[in-house]
C-alpha cells in the first residue's frame, strides 16, 4: 500500500479530447461518452486537458457543463487551465454556474505564467495590455477570492426593478476549497502548499535532483506537504500515462508498445532551458503496472491518481483502457469503485 498507510483514495482519468478540424462535434461527443462510461465503471474523477489553438478541448467549462447533464456522481476537473489566458472574474462566474449544475462536483486545476506558445496569440487576447498583464500567481488568487464570495462591488441591493449582488453570482459553496494547482517544480509545489491548493503532479517535472523522474517528483510532493498549513488536508494527485493490456487485442498491444517506444527517447534526458523530465509511459499487464507504481517514489506519496489517456488512440482503445484500469489495475492498487 502507499506510504501514507492507506489504499488509493481516488481513481481518475485525464483526456485531451481530440477532434477532427472538419468534424469537431464527433470528438467532443466521444469525450462526453468516455466521461459517462467512466462514471458507470466507478471512476471517482474525470479530468480535461485545456488546449488553446489546437484540436483539443479549448473550453473545458463548456464540456463539463455538458457532462454535468449526463452524469450524477463523477467529479469533473481541468488539468490544467492556464490562468494567464483567462479573465478571473468571468471564469469565476462560469465555474460557479457549472459547479451549481453539477451539485458541487467541480475540481478545477490551474497553472500560472504565460500559457504555451503565448507569444503567438498574445496580441489576439490582450491587444493593448499584454505587456502589463499579471499572468502569475496573483491572478489565480484573485480567481479564488471571487469563488470564495469576497466582495467585488461596493453596491448590493435593488435599483429600480433590478437586484444586484456585491459578490460573484451564483455562489458555489465549497468550490474555492476544491481548486488544484499543476506544479512542475519545487518552487511551484511549495507555493501550492503554502496557499492551500491541491497539488496536481503530472508526467513532467523539473530536474532539480538528478535525472530520475520519480526522485524529483517525490521531492516536490514532500516540499508541498511541508509547506501546507494543514497537512491533514493536503491533497496530491498524480497523472502518469499507464496503458494496461489485460483485455487488449494483439494489434492494440502492438500499437500501444509502438506509441510508448516513440516517446522513450526523451525519458531521463532533461528537456529545454528548464531541464524538464518526462516520465516513461507504462505499458503492460495491470499486475506489471501495479508493481512499477508500488516501487515509484512519487506514486507512494500521492492520495489519488488521474491516469492520462494517450493523445491519439481510438475510442475503442480508450474503452478498453478504462475497463482495465477500473476492473484490474485499480483493485491491485487497493482502490474500490464508488458505490
Amino acid at each position: 500500500m502507499p506510504e501514507r498507510g492507506r489504499p488509493l483514495e481516488g481513481l481518475g482519468f485525464l483526456t485531451i479530447g481530440l477532434f477532427d478540424r472538419d468534424d469537431p462535434r464527433s470528438g467532443h461527443e466521444t469525450t462526453l461518452e468516455l466521461i459517462e462510461l467512466g462514471e458507470q465503471l466507478g471512476f471517482d474523477s474525470a479530468w480535461l486537458r485545456h488546449r488553446h489553438l489546437q484540436y483539443g478541448i479549448s473550453s473545458p467549462v463548456a464540456v463539463m457543463a455538458a457532462a454535468s447533464q449526463r452524469t450524477s456522481r463523477i467529479r469533473l476537473g481541468t488539468a490544467v487551465t492556464p490562468i494567464g489566458a483567462e479573465n478571473p472574474f468571468r471564469l469565476a462566474e462560469d465555474l460557479a454556474t457549472v459547479d451549481v449544475l453539477t451539485g458541487g462536483r467541480l475540481t478545477p486545476g490551474f497553472s500560472s505564467g504565460p500559457p504555451m506558445r503565448f507569444d503567438d496569440y498574445k496580441e489576439a487576447i490582450y491587444p493593448d495590455t499584454w505587456q502589463v498583464e499579471d499572468l502569475g500567481y496573483d491572478r489565480l488568487l484573485r480567481l479564488r477570492s471571487f469563488l470564495r464570495g469576497d466582495e467585488v462591488s461596493p453596491f448590493s441591493g435593488r435599483q429600480g426593478i433590478e437586484e444586484y449582488s456585491s459578490r460573484v453570482e451564483p455562489h458555489a459553496p465549497g468550490l474555492a476549497d476544491r481548486l488544484w494547482y499543476g506544479a512542475g517544480s519545487t518552487r511551484s509545489a511549495t507555493w501550492a502548499g503554502e496557499h492551500g491548493f491541491g497539488l496536481l503532479t503530472s508526467s513532467v517535472v523539473s530536474s532539480e535532483h538528478g535525472t530520475d523522474f520519480a526522485t524529483n517528483q517525490a521531492a516536490q510532493i514532500r516540499a508541498y506537504r511541508d509547506a501546507h498549513p494543514d497537512p491533514a488536508r493536503a491533497r496530491v494527485s498524480q497523472g502518469l500515462v499507464v496503458i494496461p493490456t489485460d483485455s487488449a487485442t494483439a494489434s492494440q498491444v502492438e500499437r500501444y508498445r509502438a506509441y510508448a517506444e516513440s516517446r522513450n527517447a526523451r525519458v531521463g534526458v532533461p528537456q529545454g532551458p528548464r531541464g524538464m523530465l518526462f516520465a516513461a509511459d507504462i505499458v503492460g499487464s495491470s499486475a506489471e503496472i501495479a508493481e512499477r507504481l508500488l516501487s515509484h517514489e512519487g506514486y507512494l506519496l500521492t492520495d489519488e491518481v488521474a491516469f492520462a489517456l494517450p493523445f491519439s488512440f481510438d475510442r475503442d482503445d480508450y474503452v478498453q483502457l478504462l475497463n482495465d484500469i477500473t476492473g484490474v489495475l485499480g483493485p491491485l492498487l487497493g482502490w474500490r469503485p464508488a458505490a
